[in-house]
């Protein structure tokens, strides 16, 4: 990876425009051709240096109102097999583990997008049944100050 590499990263964290040629307007801001544009794009994905291109949706506006990050207190020897059994559920969109505290317990976090906070609670429950891990709390967004994705 050079520093032409990073400035096209740069570039292409932006978002591509709804253009019939975006490759070739990112080439333009650049000083290089299109098809540089695309080697280059296409020789990070192959050292994993970009994992994927993907689209932003405006889940609001799908009526998707709800946002829920459910919190599980999972046993240390089932955290491998409940944490990739949550993650593989479609309505999962974030998965992690995170190191407990002395007060704080809770070891997997998941996140759920729904139309209502009760469709969020009736998924954490069908996941709770699921998995046999009965220690959890929802806990819903009220409000979002901002929402990026990872920046260079």
């Amino acid at each position: 990876m050079d520093e032409r590499d990073l400035e096209l990263l740069r570039v292409a964290q932006d978002g591509l425009s709804l253009e019939e040629r975006p490759y070739r307007i990112w080439g333009e801001a650049l000083g290089m051709g299109e098809e540089e544009v695309i080697s280059r794009l296409l020789a990070m994905e192959e050292e994993g240096i970009i994992r994927r291109f993907s689209a932003t949706i405006g889940h609001r506006a799908l009526g998707i109102l709800a946002n829920a990050l459910i919190v599980w207190r999972v046993p240390p020897e089932r955290v491998e097999e409940v944490g990739l059994a949550y993650a593989a559920a479609e309505e999962v969109t974030h998965c992690y583990e995170r190191e407990t505290a002395e007060d704080w317990l809770y070891n997997i976090y998941t996140m759920v997008h729904s139309r209502s906070r009760e469709e969020c609670l009736e998924i954490a429950d069908r996941l709770a049944r699921v998995s046999g891990i009965s220690e959890y709390i929802v806990l819903f967004s009220e409000k979002e100050y901002k929402k990026t994705s990872a920046r260079i």
